[in-house]
Parts: structure tokens; C-alpha cells; sequence
């Protein structure tokens, strides 16, 4: 369904992908890791269609997005929902408000409609009773909850998760885990996710990319990820100082 091809970018003297190659089938939930500035959001980003490749290819279904005009871009962009990384809620309007902005922006629903619809993505994440709340009275996960139940609000058929566990307890993450596995059971959407955290990756994917030095360098299953044999992925799933990948401002 998602195809990256060569992709290269830069940003002046900061070459940021180089080369980058992935394939994403329809349905699958793969999960871009990495560490802090290897790339990951700016990957996502292409897919996304919010920058485009200096070359290479971004193929979804076949058509490549980084030379479509901007109608055709913004209306394949309808088919994509993204959990922000934090969130980026409206902190000027209601949950309900927030979860129906789309809706009510491109759809043209009427207000009672579009909020029984944010009312009903509310419930799907677990959330009941908030919808007139403000994003100032939510906790962290809340917020979180509160933007998925946003990214899925206008049916996609693909979803984009930014860091999805950033700034949660490690249960509220867990619980974030599981919310984000339910979401793909129960919507059968595409779903490709970046973060450099490994029990979420190892819970929410069928498949693991490693982005470093600008390229994927090994997909695998999180099996197949736990017991690589590449010292550059295996630095980076143990958490170890040790290893290929150099720690900036630290010498050996």
C-alpha cells in the first residue's frame, strides 16, 4: 500500500535520508525505530505528503504523491489519520471539537451531527463523558486518547502514529499500546508508526524497520528484530552504549 523508493532529502548541509527503502502492505502495522534525529519524523513526513523527496519515489497504491498538484495531494491526504507526538490538540476548543475538526471542516456535517460522531470516536478509545471538556482539563493520555479518537474520526484507511508513547508513564504507554493494536483490529487500517521506544515496537508491530545513516537497514518481525545479528540494531534495541552507533559529545 506504501512504497518509499530511494528517497533522499536534505536540509542544506544536513543530509537527512539517503537512500531510504520501505514497503508497507495493506493492513500491516509497521514500526519505523531509530534514535533522536535519525530521520524518522521527516520518513513519515513524505509519506504524509508534508515534504517532498529531493528524489526518490513515495508510492501509495501506486501513485506517486510527490508529483501530484496540491488538489490531488490534499485529496489523498483525506485518506490518512496521524496521532500527533504530542498530540497538538486545539487548546481554543472543546474535546468534541476538536475530535469533529475535520469533519466539520471538509465534510460540512452539521454540529449535532459532526459531535454525535466525535462522541462515538470518544467512546472507541475509552473515553465517555469528556466531550465538552477543554484540552487544558485532560491528563497526558487523555490528550492522547483524545487525538486518536481525532485521527480515526473520518474513517482512514491508512494511520500515521508520531512517537505515540512520548511523555506517558510506562503504563499509560502500555495502555496506548494496546488502544493502538484495538484500533487496528477493529478498523482494518494500514498503520505505520516512528519511535525509539522498543516495548511499544515490539507490541504494536508485524514488522520493524531500522532507520540509521539516512537508510532502512534491516526489516524484520519483532522476533526476528530481538535476535539480529547486526551490531548496529542490536546496540540500539539493548539500550547499549557500546557498540556502532556513536553517542554524540562522549569518546570512548
Amino acid at each position: 500500500m506504501i512504497e518509499l523508493i530511494d528517497l533522499h532529502k536534505s536540509f542544506g548541509k544536513n543530509h537527512v535520508l539517503r537512500g531510504a527503502n520501505l514497503k508497507v502492505e495493506k493492513g500491516e502495522s509497521m514500526v519505523v525505530i531509530g534514535g533522536s534525529g535519525s530521520g524518522k519524523s521527516v520518513l513519515i513526513k513524505h509519506i504524509i505528503g508534508t515534504l517532498k523527496p529531493d528524489s526518490g519515489s513515495v508510492l501509495v497504491d501506486g501513485t506517486d504523491i510527490a508529483k501530484l498538484t496540491e488538489n490531488e495531494l490534499y485529496e489523498t491526504r483525506k485518506r490518512f489519520g496521524m496521532l500527533f507526538q504530542m498530540s497538538a490538540l486545539f487548546d481554543s476548543m472543546r474535546v468534541w471539537e476538536n475530535v469533529a475538526f475535520a469533519l466539520m471542516r471538509h465534510g460540512k456535517l452539521k454540529e449535532k451531527d459532526a459531535k454525535d460522531i466525535a462522541i462515538e470516536k470518544l467512546k472507541m478509545v475509552g473515553l465517555v463523558g469528556v466531550e465538552d471538556l477543554m484540552p487544558s482539563e485532560l491528563s497526558g493520555g487523555m490528550k492522547k486518547r483524545v487525538g486518536l479518537a481525532r485521527a480515526i474520526a473520518h474513517a482512514p484507511e491508512i494511520l500515521l502514529y508520531d512517537e505515540p508513547t512520548t511523555g506517558l508513564d510506562p503504563i499509560m504507554a502500555d495502555a496506548i499500546n494496546d488502544l493502538i493494536v484495538e484500533m487496528r483490529q477493529k478498523l482494518t487500517v494500514t498503520s505505520v508508526a516512528i519511535t525509539h521506544d522498543m516495548h511499544s515496537a515490539y507490541k504494536i508491530a508485524d514488522r520493524i524497520a531500522m532507520l540509521y545513516e539516512g537508510k532502512i537497514i534491516q526489516i524484520g518481525t519483532p522476533d526476528e528484530i530481538k535476535n539480529t545479528d547486526n551490531a548496529t540494531v542490536k546496540q540500539f534495541i539493548t539500550g547499549s552504549a557500546v557498540g556502532p552507533i556513536q553517542i554524540e559529545g562522549v569518546t570512548a
